[in-house]
């Protein structure tokens, strides 16, 4: 059974960079990008070798683990979504607006789109090729999906979220493209809104992630959407606010029969009632088995009947094996012991 990882990793303590794990307030910190620019100069002439240092690293580790799709970590990114944003025409990162985020849970300064979005120059694509050298084994890119970055930013602009999502959807099209043309061949766009929000993703979210894909005519090309429920805002936090646990369930037809070949969940830190995965029928699900937010260590026999349970409403060539979203709460230490289980577990069958 394969393996992977959804996107980040702990970063090396020499990347000096204030990301939303290590964030004052933790992931809701009231200024997701007020630092990155200033940390990035403080890094001086090194930033770049010390980026690829920690690049090597992170793949160096995941291979150790056994995984088999891997990802650099994020390690570049002060978080998932912003990161993406400064490579947009049409968003302002030195005029913040306050905005109340995440379905009310928290307010911050964000970027402000202040007119139409489109692609610039492409930046995904030599960080991959640089990354994809460094190990035999496939690199995957994830990047935020248009329904995500909408509720992540500001908005003087766009009448409505929709509009919005069909322009970042087309700006992110352009950059997955150029990845297709590079030879990437996984490529994830993340729409944990989809689990918040599963009205807005039904009405109009699956159709602009399928217009993130639009045109891509090459079969070999791995169409991956990520949906978790929401991260805590640190380490073994209790009682955070996640998204409804039905949402999976509300939203699962119409992905299984949307261009996406397959669907991330998270199951590890709240088990879903798996019925719902009968409804995949054509897609392919990344199953969530490692709690991402805790210190606890999963044993390898509760993962092994965890997978089993899922099992019996989906096929095991359907299944791929990963933690439930980034690790980047957790230790170098920790992420590994905990990914090495995972594997372990994923090679019984």
């Amino acid at each position: 059974m394969l393996t992977t990882v959804i996107g980040a990793y702990p970063k090396p303590s020499y990347i000096e960079i204030t990301d939303w794990f290590n964030a004052k307030g933790g992931t809701d910190t009231e200024h997701p990008t007020k630092f990155y620019n200033n940390e990035i100069n403080k890094m001086g002439y090194k930033v770049e070798e010390l980026f690829n240092k920690a690049t090597k690293e992170i793949i160096s580790d995941q291979e150790e683990c056994g995984i088999d799709i891997l990802t650099d970590g994020e390690v570049r990114r002060e978080n998932y979504i912003h990161y993406h944003c400064r490579y947009l025409e049409g968003i302002d990162f030195d005029n913040l607006t306050e905005k109340v985020a995440r379905t009310g849970n928290y307010k911050c300064w964000l970027p402000t789109i202040t007119e139409k979005i489109k692609a610039k120059g492409s930046f995904l694509v030599e960080e991959w090729k640089n990354n994809q050298k460094l190990t035999s084994k496939p690199i995957k890119i994830t990047i935020p999906g248009p329904m995500t970055i909408t509720d992540t930013i500001a908005n003087t602009f766009y009448n409505s979220d929709q509009e919005m999502g069909e322009d970042l959807a087309d700006a992110i099209n352009v950059e997955i493209k150029r990845l297709v043309d590079a030879g990437c061949k996984y490529i994830q766009v993340d729409e944990p809104l989809f689990a918040r929000k599963p009205e807005n993703a039904l009405n109009f979210g699956i159709k602009n992630l399928e217009r993130c894909f639009k045109n891509i005519e090459d079969q070999n090309i791995e169409k991956i959407t990520h949906i978790c429920c929401g991260y805590p805002d640190k380490l073994d936090a209790i009682d955070y606010p996640k998204a409804p646990l039905n949402s999976y369930s509300k939203i699962s037809r119409e992905l299984d029969e949307s261009i996406i070949d397959t669907v991330s969940i998270e199951d590890a830190h709240r088990y879903n009632n798996l019925e719902f995965l009968k409804d995949f029928k054509n897609t392919k699900i990344i199953f969530g088995l490692i709690k991402i937010a805790s210190s606890q260590i999963e044993s390898k026999e509760e993962i092994v009947t965890r997978i089993k349970d899922a099992l019996q409403f989906i096929d095991k060539e359907q299944l791929i094996v990963a933690p439930d979203c980034g690790l980047g709460h957790l230790t170098r230490d920790l992420a590994k012991i905990k990914l090495k289980i995972m594997v372990q577990a994923a090679r019984s069958f």
